[in-house]
């Protein structure tokens, strides 16, 4: 590939390096100038233009992306579409990523145009969650290159990327006690285990309460194997010590074995792992009582995936092992402070508010007001809207209202939101926007721009748009997209404020993305509520929980 500076009169055909802002025209960075786009440019008076020119064998960037996506891809993994050099790849069902390191360095390593980012090796994974991204840098890449690369990702015996379904097992329970021990203490281990194995698509059977005593506990480990337990717990009234204490030496008598005891994660040191015939079998760490992420949580997904952890398996856990900042400890915990540590800070929330557009008139469902159907609760549409936006962490919420503004007001009554008047709403979509927008904090460093006829998209949805967002990074516009459609709303940084105050007519801000394609990320959703809006009396008939109109 040839880059650089490029006559004017050589430049058809060769590929924009960097946006033009022209008069009346915006000339995208990455088009392929033609025969109109040469003439504009020469009109403007320049000379030359910065390009890249294809040369022999050369593989344009999203032909790439694409084949090295196609090389990567495996069963339960799927990808989106090539733009801009990028192909995401996604996980078809919830489970446990697991990654082939070695070959996905050697694909990083053989050339700087050719990038594979990854979540970490054994992440848990939800269905249409993003996995990894693949990225080619320059415009083009010389198809030797990739070709060595496909190469790499095609040469083992297995898939770089294997995604393991989490298994609906049955998990038994055994809860020992001691004289004294809080009622509260039990319950607590009831349900953060609960919790933990209904996350990975488990079930419980009935929890086994026994004396603190080997024998008990033996006996308690047979009665669920014969219920059908596909894995065995053991949460002790008091922590294991050692692999000959009371929950190992059950598991033992119980016909069982001992694999480990112990682990270099904290909190989690003390797990014990082991088996009766081929069931797994584990003595629970004290912490595993708290939600709290800890070395149980990284065994049992392994489990649960169907994917071998042995001593060997535990015992390489130690990188990134340490779960929790936390003090030296010289002293036994018993003696130490009962004062928590500085934990480290965390990322710094994005500060995103939410506009709701509720002003316009639903011309296409004259007489009716469609914000105000109401479903077979008797909630309104926006107000459906409202509540998604306000169960996310956007904040303030401003609602723009226009026609009917008392009427739709009504149906808000109550809620913790901002009404923002559009005066001239009946000019169109535009002025809906400018209303919400000029009603923006200052110190707010990001908006989401909702639709008041979209109620299907809910809050952690919202949620997903804002974990995405980060301008220092080029996120400075987040799109949700379903199978690769795009839809709403989408997340804007307030560095685009003036171009949107700007625009004119009964339009939005969509267009905006093609100046500013660079600095946008696309977020898959899990389903199609991104793409449903309800602006006619047959798409309302048909939305769930529709009922009678308003």
């Amino acid at each position: 590939m040839i880059f650089g500076p490029t006559p004017i009169e050589e430049a058809k055909g060769a590929i924009l390096a960097h946006s033009l802002r022209l008069p009346g025209k915006v000339i995208k960075k990455g088009t392929v100038l033609d025969e109109e786009a040469v003439a504009a440019i020469k009109d403007a008076g320049k000379r030359d233009v910065i390009t890249a020119r294809l040369e022999a064998g050369d593989v344009p960037e999203n032909d790439a992306a694409e084949r090295l996506a196609a090389a990567l891809t495996a069963p339960l993994v799927a990808r989106s579409r090539a733009a801009t050099g990028r192909v995401n790849l996604l996980s078809e069902t919830a489970g446990l990523l697991v990654l082939d390191a070695r070959r996905l360095d050697g694909i990083n390593a053989v050339d700087e145009s050719l990038t594979v980012a990854t979540l970490p090796n054994y992440t848990p994974v939800a269905a249409r969650e993003m996995i990894a991204t693949i990225k080619v840098i320059p415009f083009a890449v010389p198809g030797k290159l990739l070709g060595v690369a496909e190469a790499v990702a095609r040469g083992g015996k297995a898939p770089v990327f294997a995604v393991h379904p989490f298994r609906p097992l049955k998990v038994g329970l055994v809860l020992t006690e001691l004289p004294g021990i809080k009622e509260s203490v039990m319950e607590g281990a009831v349900e953060a285990t609960a919790a933990r194995v209904e996350g990975l698509c488990g079930s419980m059977l009935p929890v086994e309460r026994v004396r603190h005593e080997e024998a008990p506990v033996a006996e308690a480990l047979g009665r669920l194997k014969r219920a059908g337990a596909e894995v065995l717990l053991i949460a002790g009234a008091s922590a294991v010590v050692d692999r000959r204490d009371i929950g190992p030496a059950a598991i033992v008598r119980a016909g069982g074995r001992i694999e480990h005891f112990g682990m270099p994660v904290d909190p989690g040191n003390l797990l014990c792992l082991g088996r009766v015939g081929d069931t797994p079998a584990m003595v629970l760490p004290g912490c595993a009582r708290s939600p709290k992420l800890n070395g149980f949580d990284w065994v049992l997904q392994r489990v649960f995936a169907g994917v071998p952890v042995a001593a060997r398996d535990v015992m390489a856990m130690g990188v990134g092992g340490l779960l929790k900042e936390i003090e030296v400890r010289p002293l036994p915990r018993e003696q130490a402070p009962r004062v928590a540590p500085p934990a480290l800070a965390p990322r710094r929330a994005r500060n995103v508010a939410a506009v709701v557009l509720a002003a316009g008139r639903s011309r296409r469902m004259a007489p009716l007001n469609k914000l105000l159907v109401a479903d077979n609760q008797g909630t309104p549409m926006v107000a459906r809207v409202v509540d998604n936006v306000l169960a996310s962490h956007a904040r303030p919420v401003i609602v723009v209202v226009g026609h009917e503004r008392d009427r739709v007001e009504e149906a808000l009554a109550g809620r913790p939101v901002i009404f923002a008047h559009a005066e001239d709403y009946a000019e169109g979509l535009s002025a809906s926007l400018k209303a919400g927008l000029a009603a923006l904090p200052a110190d707010v460093e990001g908006f989401v721009v909702c639709l008041g006829d979209m109620p299907l998209v809910s809050g952690p949805m919202l949620d997903r748009l804002i974990a995405a967002f980060d301008p220092e990074e080029g996120r400075a516009i987040v799109m949700p997209t379903f199978r690769g459609k795009q839809g709403n709303p989408m997340l804007w940084s307030r560095e685009f404020l003036p171009e949107m105050l700007a625009i004119t007519g009964d339009v939005g801000a969509r267009h905006l993305i093609g100046t500013h394609a660079d600095r946008m990320v696309e977020v898959e959703m899990a389903d199609d509520a991104v793409l449903r809006d309800f602006d006619t009396t047959d798409a309302l008939k048909a939305m769930p929980g529709a009922g009678r109109g308003g």
